[in-house]
């Protein structure tokens, strides 16, 4: 079958059409995705402004005309933390399906945690045993850790690159002490997510996952042979802590001459990168690999889990 599945995440809306069935690989086939920056348009009351809901309307309505040109079977249509924490949510999720006919499901922050922990176990299989997960996307940062497919400890934090960018960088680019102030701060919050993971077993594989690691490690990180044509794609703190400095004297516009670093995550690399920073920091993490999947291949295979 052919599955369409439209993530309105907080930096974009992003519609991937993959050919899939049970017991297969799922195979892209055509990718549609528009910069939404949603964080830049939350009020003091946290409630989306009206440009925020055009410009979402707009963005999933140019979506929906792409899958159906797609040709797809189903569309699986979710929102994370952008739209679930905003004080008028549900009204904007009431509109989006009123105007565009897209029923958004709104995922938890553990969901994500959880879909995303599916996808790295499917990727790398059992032989990668423990595996500590980190992913940042524009709202939250997701951290969990499991032997299975299933996580025994999964946590979703405030700290993602998009929502720390605003509320701790308002520079371009930023000075050194807003820097520091977020650091301290995602110290602070990963310090009392810590506790939950210490009865664990330490990780076999530790994998970092998004479009802000993936960036960050085109960057910062290196390239080594995997399995058959496959490339692992490894990324260190020690190579992180020494770009961080630099990207963030960088203005946002002159980012993107980088190698790995795109127009649309280059406000909030900076962030992304001291959240991660801290991240492997607060777990003792030295190296992580780079998992090309994620959520959105964690929701297509628990879709094909239920059709087998």
């Amino acid at each position: 079958m052919r599955l369409g599945v439209l993530d309105v995440g907080s930096n974009t809306v992003h519609l991937l059409v993959v050919d899939a069935h049970p017991g297969a690989r799922p195979i892209p086939t055509a990718s549609h995705k528009q910069v939404l920056r949603l964080m830049r348009y939350l009020e003091a009351d946290g409630a989306i402004s009206d440009e925020g809901v055009r410009a979402i309307l707009e963005a999933i309505g140019s979506a929906a005309d792409a899958a159906k040109e797609a040709g797809i079977d189903e569309l699986l249509a979710f929102a994370t933390s952008a739209i679930r924490e905003a004080t008028n949510g549900e009204e904007v999720l009431a509109l989006v399906a009123r105007r565009t006919g897209v029923e958004l499901q709104v995922l938890s922050g553990d969901d994500e945690a959880r879909l995303t922990f599916l996808a790295v176990r499917r990727w790398y299989g059992w032989s990668a045993e423990r595996i500590l997960l980190f992913d940042i996307g524009g709202g939250s940062l997701e951290v969990a850790q499991g032997i299975d497919e299933i996580p025994d400890v999964a946590h979703s934090l405030p700290l993602g690159a998009g929502r720390s960018t605003i509320a701790f960088l308002p520079d371009d680019p930023p000075s050194t002490e807003q820097v520091a102030a977020l650091r301290a701060h995602a110290r602070a919050v990963l310090a009392e997510a810590v506790g939950s993971f210490r009865a664990l077993p330490a990780p076999d594989h530790v994998v970092g996952s998004s479009k802000t690691i993936r960036s960050l490690a085109r960057l910062a990180g290196s390239v080594e042979d995997g399995v058959g044509s496959t490339e692992r794609s490894v990324l260190t703190r020690e190579g992180l802590d020494d770009w961080t400095p630099r990207l963030a004297k960088i203005p946002a516009d002159a980012r993107p001459a980088l190698p790995g670093i795109t127009a649309d995550r280059t406000f909030q690399i900076v962030a992304g990168a001291v959240v991660l920073s801290e991240a492997m920091r607060a777990f003792k993490v030295d190296e992580l690999e780079v998992s090309p999947w994620a959520l959105r291949e964690g929701l297509i295979l628990r879709r094909l889990d239920r059709l087998g």
